[in-house]
């Protein structure tokens, strides 16, 4: 694969708001991943043969996230991104969001919407509590199971 098709990877990436592409060829694997800056790494790598391997760390393209200082109490429940989409804290630009650091929620609350395939889906508490972080900027790509909030349970 030479670089022109690397770079066409890229901008199909960026037509589409992909952050992850993955492609095997001829024996080469190539990785493109779009970090939340816009930044796009690329790892290429040997490609594998199927079948049973022995166990091996495998690289690491993308850096782990830091975690905060309040994340380590082990009290707090994280509400997860129920789907892959991007994370919108309000309904609207113009409208303010759902819940900030330090509101206190009921279950059933709303708390984000992910948008998905153009469908506006609400992600609603599970628990009640108080809002300790909200661990995704707003309009940023989340994946499924990644921490959205992390709750003080009451």
């Amino acid at each position: 694969m030479n670089i022109k098709k690397i770079q066409e990877l890229i901008e199909l990436m960026s037509a589409n708001e992909l952050t992850e592409v993955e492609i095997e060829q001829e024996g080469l694997k190539i990785r493109l991943i779009k970090k939340p800056s816009g930044v796009i790494e690329q790892a290429v790598l040997p490609a594998v043969p199927a079948g049973p391997q022995p166990a091996q760390a495998a690289p690491q393209s993308v850096p782990q996230q830091t975690q905060e200082p309040q994340a380590s109490a082990s009290n707090l429940k994280e509400v997860k991104a129920p789907m892959v989409g991007t994370f919108y804290r309000s309904p609207s630009p113009e409208e303010p969001a759902y819940v900030e650091v330090g509101d206190v929620i009921k279950p059933g609350a709303v708390l984000c919407i992910v948008e998905a395939m153009k469908l506006m889906n609400e992600v609603k508490a599970e628990f009640g509590g108080r809002i300790a972080e909200i661990c995704v900027d707003n309009a940023e790509a989340v994946e499924f199971g990644q921490p959205l909030f992390r709750v003080e349970p009451a």
